[in-house]
């Protein structure tokens, strides 16, 4: 039998207030896309982050959620949400 348990959701503050920061109808949706990390980090338009072991990025229309996945506790950790740029990905990130 195969149980699937759901991830538990940390976001760090300053990708917390760069999401109020958006416009209100984006926040919300970007909310929703947050929340639903927690029963599938995979799903819709992700993709793997180059050179890093864990870090994921999900794509919610002009804006990136960031976000790394600690396997072992179940732990999805957004770090970073921005309006996508020619600089989004060069950017170090704040973990």
């Amino acid at each position: 039998m195969i149980l699937n348990v759901a991830w538990q959701v940390k976001i760090h503050k300053r990708a917390l207030k760069a999401c109020v920061s958006f416009p209100q109808k984006e926040t919300r949706r970007l909310f929703a896309v947050i929340k639903s990390l927690a029963s599938d980090p995979f799903a819709g338009d992700v993709k793997k982050m180059e050179h890093e072991e864990q870090v994921w990025r999900r794509r919610v229309g002009s804006y990136r959620v960031m976000y790394e996945l600690i396997p072992a506790d179940r732990i999805v950790y957004v770090f970073r949400v921005e309006r996508r740029t020619t600089t989004t990905y060069g950017k170090k990130s704040n973990r």
